[in-house]
């Protein structure tokens, strides 16, 4: 029972805003500004205004709606936030948007065209190569930029391209082959 007794004690008030400022003599730390920021997002210009520590995924999935870009592990090893910067492959949630003024993101709704599938979509589908899907878009992403790198001419080069790329349920099978036929890999 000794440790229970601390329990019923009350929780003490935090200070308000006011006695801070009364008895440091300046104000709260304030949130930084938001700063315009202008993408060429999926073919067309965006414009924004965002704090400076907003990463490029928040600023995708939370202010431009566009959800295909996943939120894994938030950490930059999972792949499943792979997007297209300037043709090449990046890991948005570890990009800051801020950084990235005027380039142009291809996400994976930007891909198909007057609603056909881009040929990697086509192929993802073609072979089953994806499960639960929740890494599909990245895994997409990147295969798109392996294919277009000249990375994808034997299995194991697309292996080892593909593999910032994790898949949980284990369709790296499909994966490779999806990739491996629209590339004409041996």
């Amino acid at each position: 029972m000794r440790g229970l007794s601390g329990l019923a004690q009350p929780v003490p008030a935090l200070p308000s805003e006011e006695s801070i400022v009364r008895s440091t003599g300046s104000s709260p730390a304030q949130p930084p500004s938001a700063i315009p920021l202008t993408l060429r997002l999926n073919g067309r210009e965006a414009a924004f205004a965002v704090e400076p520590e907003v990463t490029l995924l928040d600023l995708l999935r939370e202010r431009a709606g566009l959800t295909g870009t996943k939120k894994g592990c938030d950490r930059g090893q999972c792949g499943a936030c792979t997007v297209l910067v300037n043709g090449r492959r990046m890991l948005s949630c570890l990009a800051l948007a801020v950084a990235h003024a005027g380039d142009e993101i291809t996400t994976i709704e930007g891909l198909s065209q007057n609603g056909a599938l881009h040929a990697v979509q086509a192929a993802f589908v073609e072979h089953d190569a994806f499960q639960c899907g929740f890494c599909t878009s990245g895994q997409i992403l990147s295969a798109v930029a392996v294919i277009a790198e000249g990375r994808a001419q034997t299995e194991n080069e697309i292996r080892e391209a593909m593999s910032g790329n994790i898949c949980r349920c284990g369709a790296y099978a499909n994966i490779v082959a999806a990739v491996r036929a629209l590339a004409g890999a041996r």
